[in-house]
């Protein structure tokens, strides 16, 4: 269920030449396809490229009051260099998507996808795929680059866009009509208009804007264009291309590309007659379009951007779920992939998951069965024991705490998302009242009617609740390896506060950003990050996070010790008994480098 609209937002200002605004507008079309509330914020002034690419004028955004009555589900920017001004507003309005963005800002949108390859110091996307562009159909593809050759003339297209602004046409058609045995075609119309010179050149044919350009460049043996979606999409068709740079940014995007480049500006038409009528050149050329379209999957068609973007509900927080710190776009990006992105508050330090479509996560039996037995070479059930005997050790760090309260009276507990129940029959061992919530109802079936333990379905704080779980009625609440996947904890936080009675201990269990494997490799550490851990915390941050919430850090144990994850001895240690291992696994406890860590802390 999609609550809001997409906006696409195109560059616009003189200079740009068309391309951002057809293929924006393309996108809203594809997106209204799939029944995507799309549209599309432009000027009036561009209707002719918008007509001629049958675009509906009622998908037009115009007026800047019309973007803050609506509700977005996302922004899509395609607008080369996002002015600071610019992306500050459109912030406010929804979660940002950068397509091909080139600014100074590109590090701050919330997903960045390059349809185009851009340069090395450029930050990494989270996706990188010419094949998400719009491509010709697959009937107007050619069978291959080496396509059967003729003695007929050659058929050169050159086309460098609606506008044109590096006056590159003319000078280009010129050089290969007075060189040599072709038919050149270039298009001419919108923004570009045509020298009237141009028109009595013999072997020059000159054509309007055609609606769909990438559908006609099977028709070519060659396209003579700078680097942009053109050149990609004739990789795609398999025809050959020749680049020339309109300045000298595209000229550096070309050759990190892999493309072959005539030069720079209208100076280089000049050395085209040394390589479009070089029969040696010409095979190199085909040779690199199928090694080009190899290195960018641009084989088959497999997905377009409206297609991905139309199955995007993003979850982004546009605060910091764990402090509420505001301007999450200044919040530091630590890591981008294709389904997530990481954020770090500067405020409270936590690491945090954005997303663009929900975790392919159930938490439901397969969760506990097949999902842990992959992790630890056992199921839930079946490592119990195990758990018992962890859940001791934690309920004796809760008592040591509680040891000054009321004596006589059995201290009531709740576990948080307590799965089959491990650690309630432990705190039921140790003298304590326990109850538990989790979401999977064949879990909570079992502490009922094998435990016999009070349990309830749900997802908590929102589940509505008995008047058992009612304010100030526990004097424990434990999350074990639970509150990462809570999309905003602080509301969690809030709600196990209402719950606890004065004094009464918050106790939990999480993985840790300053472990061994954090501090091995950052982008390893969070690609392996399980895709439903929505934050991530960190030992010497926990205490100033909870304080905001009412409650007092008591206990910090450190654990999760893994000397084998150490970089470089790590691979060394043949068995967990050895001198490098015990000497490895001391390191990790006086510098507390483990992997997870326990929290304890008391309500204020």
């Amino acid at each position: 269920m999609h609550s809001g609209s997409i906006l696409v937002v195109p560059a616009l200002e003189k200079g740009r030449g068309g391309g951002h605004l057809v293929r924006s507008s393309a996108l809203v079309r594809s997106l209204r396809s799939q029944n995507r509330e799309a549209y599309l914020f432009a000027q009036t002034q561009q209707a002719f490229l918008l007509h001629t690419n049958n675009f509906d004028a009622s998908w037009l955004i115009s007026d800047e009051n019309m973007l803050k009555s609506r509700s977005w589900d996302f922004i899509v920017l395609d607008c080369f260099q996002t002015p600071p001004d610019e992306f500050e507003g459109w912030a406010a309005l929804a979660p940002l998507i950068g397509v091909d963005e080139g600014g100074m800002l590109r590090d701050n949108f919330d997903f960045l996808i390059d349809l185009l390859p851009l340069l090395p110091d450029f930050s990494v996307p989270n996706i990188l795929a010419p094949s998400l562009l719009p491509l010709p159909l697959p009937q107007n593809r050619r069978t291959s680059f080496f396509s059967e050759q003729t003695d007929r003339p050659l058929k050169i297209l050159v086309s460098f866009g609606a506008e044109d602004p590096a006056g590159l046409t003319i000078p280009v058609c010129r050089a290969l009509v007075s060189s040599g045995n072709a038919e050149i075609t270039t298009l001419f119309g919108g923004l570009n208009q045509l020298d009237p010179s141009m028109s009595g050149l013999e072997g020059l044919r000159v054509l309007g804007v055609l609606p769909e350009l990438r559908e006609h460049l099977a028709e070519y043996d060659l396209v003579i264009t700078h680097f942009g979606l053109t050149a990609f999409e004739c990789i795609y068709a398999r025809v050959p291309v020749l680049l020339v740079s309109p300045g000298e940014y595209h000229e550096k995007l070309a050759i990190n590309a892999g493309f072959i480049s005539a030069g720079i500006g209208p100076k280089s038409a000049e050395k085209l007659k040394e390589l479009v009528y070089n029969n040696d050149f010409l095979k190199n050329l085909r040779v690199l379009g199928e090694r080009l379209s190899n290195q960018y999957g641009l084989t088959e068609k497999r997905q377009s951007l409206g297609e991905l973007l139309g199955a995007y509900i993003p979850y982004v927080p546009p605060v910091c779920p764990a402090c509420g710190s505001q301007d999450r776009c200044k919040h530091p990006v630590l890591a981008r992939f294709p389904e997530r992105t990481y954020r770090r508050c500067p405020d409270c330090g936590m690491a945090y998951m954005l997303r663009p479509s929900p975790p392919p996560i159930e938490y439901e039996r397969d969760y506990f069965f097949d999902l842990y037995k992959k992790q630890y070479g056992k199921t839930y059930l079946e490592d119990f024991p195990n758990l018992i005997r962890n859940g001791k050790t934690r309920l004796a760090h809760i008592k040591g705490i509680l040891q000054s309260r009321q004596t006589g009276v059995v201290p009531q507990l709740l576990d948080i998302g307590c799965a089959y129940g491990p650690f309630l029959a432990a705190a039921k061992e140790e003298g304590f009242s326990p109850t538990g919530i989790d979401p999977a109802e064949d879990a909570v079936r079992y502490v009922r009617e094998v435990l016999q333990i009070p349990g309830f379905r749900g997802f908590f704080p929102d589940t509505p609740l008995p008047d058992v779980l009612s304010a100030e009625s526990f004097d424990a609440i434990s999350l074990w390896y639970v509150i990462e996947h809570f999309e905003n904890p602080g509301l969690v936080l809030q709600e196990i506060h209402r719950l606890l009675k004065s004094g009464g201990v918050l106790a939990f269990s999480t993985p840790s950003f300053s472990g061994v494997s954090r501090r091995t490799s950052l982008k390893g550490f969070l690609e392996k990050s399980p895709p439903d851990h929505w934050t991530i915390w960190e030992p010497r941050y926990t205490g100033a996070v909870l304080k905001k919430y009412g409650f007092t850090l008591k206990k910090i144990v450190i654990s999760g010790h893994h000397p084998e994850r150490f970089p470089l001895v790590g691979t060394m240690m043949t068995r967990k008994q050895g001198f490098l291992y015990r000497f490895c696994l001391g390191i990790s406890r006086w510098f507390g480098l483990g992997d997870t860590f326990e929290v304890y802390a008391v309500k204020a």
